[in-house]
């Protein structure tokens, strides 16, 4: 046969083919097998058609979908493939074929299909690049730029710093790269996890993909072909976290409707014909299904997302239009994808990088040679500073796209380099970074010690210290006349090793006030107007809500010089006799569970496991304070890429290999994941288990 598929003990796909796009199309087929659940509601999410059979609570996302346009973007983006790249657009087609053979012979298996009443859907050529837009419209955090416009409103433009954190809705990583001059090896070893909301099934598949021009293995984005963000060929290696760099603007639009449609006001100070057309949307319901009306313009900007020629839904006169790179360029950077399977050294991964569109990453790479990769990829546009602040109006000059920067590169201190979202090589093409301390505490343990080696790095993927513990625990030091309840809590606090350990009830005891200081700060007369969002789409929302920005930004807020005249004091004070009154009743991992997200709720009623960790702990498991314990986001996989013999590499995800209920490896990894252990990386064919030849 000219593919065939073989298994590890975890379940694992290694795939080998005679070719190229034989190999994409049996990666197709055994991700049908092993997520074709998943993979039906990818392929909805970027047609804008979830609310079909997942109800009104997925109507926001359609309708952010159809507007922003991302089907239409996908199909223009592989049309120009086809074009620019024919041997890309064929291995994708290759790919897509694969997933709709095993779509027809395993997708109504699953049995998620019976509980929503849909059967597997056909993909498209264009699918898999509507997945991957889909997956990373909200990645670059655009609504960001409300959440400034808003608190500006309500506190003036110096508020903006004060917020400026990693906030809810943003996704990131750990990364770290350690030389061979400080490895026991001599070679490499890369590092590290993306942290991404936790899903069932997982964001990540791991595979291993071989044919007569490459061998590799990785994590793949299901739905998509090949290994984009994490691989190891066995002579080179990389790997990425997100660069927090912003490439997407919001204009406001002046809108007005005319007997022939929409027009749009442009800097020139004309009116301009705006596209303009009207989509279906579908939702089903209790009592039928219903069908819902969404009215889709682009101007010359971009797609309008919120807001039409009537205002917003509360009346506010505007409307705001999503400019984009892929929606611009029609490309979204697959031509990198084919690249990177093939490489061999660090420069063939960098000159793969070089067609990388988005989303925009840092990248480190490490090959057997002893070459070294430490830069961004993607496609960044040249624009107005004030476009990366907040929306800017569309009928002002000044704010057009004049060309795209050229991605920095960074190098090397005694033989590291750390990328954890910080503001690091990407600054120049940034706003927000996220904190300082998951990069500081990894270079920091990394400093401890002379020589590592690939088993060393799951103690630092699993480093609980929490830095930005310092600002409240420094006003509980300052706090005087407290009841004797609460004065033994504040010394309990103080003395705590400020480790977010499972097992800890300090860890619990911190969590809880801070929590109650969120709350306090939040219902503060100065900040509590803000508690009340603009009417824009509820898809929105995550980035304009008030709690979760105070409880990510307290650090901030805590060390202000001045906080508008806010009783900081009086905030902590109430808060350290509120959890002393009440303290909790068991650790830390007792209410930090994990809570994965899943497109049908869970039947099973299973408690999800405690957790370790803290949203700026390296072991990245968020909580949003103020809200809930609950994290929602953490290590969507673990990696340790060895250069001297990659199967010494490890890797973990956090719940399986299989997508489907019921599987043995469904969930076997959890165990693992949760201990912060890593399973094998399995390359040799001699040592797997041979399912089927297809």
């Amino acid at each position: 046969m000219s593919a065939e598929i073989y298994r590890d003990a975890w379940g694992i796909p290694h795939l080998r083919a005679d070719g190229v796009d034989e190999l994409a199309r049996v990666q197709g087929r055994v991700t049908a097998r092993d997520r074709a659940w998943q993979l039906e509601v990818e392929r909805h999410r970027a047609q804008g058609t979830s609310a079909s059979f997942l109800g009104p609570g997925a109507l926001s996302w359609d309708r952010l979908a159809r507007r922003s346009r991302l089907a239409d973007t996908a199909r223009r983006c592989f049309t120009a493939l086809e074009g620019k790249d024919p041997e890309t657009a064929v291995w994708v087609r290759a790919y897509v074929d694969g997933v709709n053979e095993g779509l027809a012979e395993n997708g109504p298996a699953a049995p998620e299909f019976a509980r929503a009443g849909v059967a597997p859907g056909r993909w498209e050529p264009w699918t898999p690049l509507g997945v991957w837009l889909a997956t990373h419209l909200l990645f670059a955090g655009f609504p960001a730029k409300l959440w400034r416009e808003h608190i500006t409103a309500h506190l003036g433009p110096d508020a903006v710093a004060l917020f400026a954190a990693d906030g809810p809705g943003t996704a990131g990583s750990n990364g770290w790269l350690v030389s061979g001059e400080r490895t026991a090896t001599g070679q490499a070893v890369i590092a590290g996890d993306p942290h991404r909301f936790i899903e069932d099934p997982g964001v990540y598949q791991q595979i291993h993909l071989s044919c007569p021009e490459f061998d590799v293995v990785g994590l793949a984005v299901p739905g998509v072909p090949g290994i984009a963000h994490f691989g190891h060929t066995g002579t080179v290696a990389w790997a990425i976290t997100n660069a927090m760099a912003d490439y997407q603007d919001l204009y406001r639009e002046r809108l007005r409707r005319t007997g022939a449609g929409v027009e749009a006001l442009g800097p020139d100070g004309t009116w301009h014909r705006a596209a303009r057309h009207t989509e279906t949307v579908r939702v089903a319901g209790e009592e039928g299904e219903e069908t819902v009306e969404v009215e889709v313009i682009e101007t010359d900007r971009g797609p309008v997302i919120a807001g039409g020629p009537e205002g917003l839904d509360d009346g506010t006169p505007t409307a705001l239009s999503l400019r984009y790179p892929p929606r611009v360029t029609a490309d979204l950077g697959f031509g990198a994808l084919l690249p990177l399977l093939r490489a061999r050294r660090v420069a063939d991964v960098d000159r793969a990088l070089d067609a990388w569109a988005e989303p925009v990453n840092v990248v480190q790479a490490a090959d057997t040679e002893g070459g070294l990769l430490h830069r961004v990829a993607g496609r960044v546009p040249a624009r107005s500073a004030a476009n990366g602040l907040r929306p800017v109006p569309a009928w002002e000059p000044g704010h057009a796209w004049e060309g795209w920067h050229t991605p920095p590169r960074a190098g090397f201190a005694d033989g590291v380099a750390v990328m954890a979202n910080q503001r690091g090589p990407a600054a120049p093409l940034g706003v927000e970074f996220a904190p300082p301390h998951r990069a500081d505490r990894i270079a920091a343990l990394l400093a401890g010690k002379e020589r590592w080696s690939a088993a060393d790095m799951p103690a630092i993927h699993t480093d609980t210290h929490l830095a930005s513990a310092g600002p409240l625990l420094e006003h509980l030091a300052a706090l005087d006349a407290l009841t004797p309840e609460a004065a033994a809590l504040r010394d309990r606090l103080l003395s705590w090793d400020r480790r977010m350990d499972a097992d800890s009830t300090d860890a619990a005891a911190y969590a809880a006030v801070r929590g109650a200081v969120v709350r306090r700060l939040a219902a503060d007369p100065v900040l509590a107007p803000a508690s009340v969002p603009p009417a824009y789409p509820e898809a929105l929302m995550p980035w304009l809500a008030l709690v979760p920005r105070v409880g990510y930004a307290l650090e901030h807020l805590l060390r202000a010089e001045d906080l508008y005249g806010i009783d900081r004091a009086g905030a902590a004070r109430a808060a350290l006799e509120e959890v002393a009154a009440r303290p909790p009743a068991g650790t830390w991992g007792d209410t930090h569970r994990l809570a994965p997200w899943r497109a049908l709720p869970d039947t099973s009623h299973e408690e999800e496991p405690g957790l370790s960790g803290d949203h700026d702990c390296v072991l990245c498991t968020s909580a949003v304070p103020g809200l809930t314990d609950r994290a929602a986001r953490g290590p969507a996989a673990r990696y340790v890429w060895d250069l001297a013999d990659r199967q010494d590499s490890r890797w973990v995800v956090p719940l399986g290999a299989s997508g489907v209920p019921g599987s043995p490896h469904h969930r076997d990894q959890r165990p693992l994941w949760l201990d912060g252990e890593l399973a094998p990386v399995v390359t040799d064919f001699d040592r797997l288990t041979k399912e089927t030849d297809v």
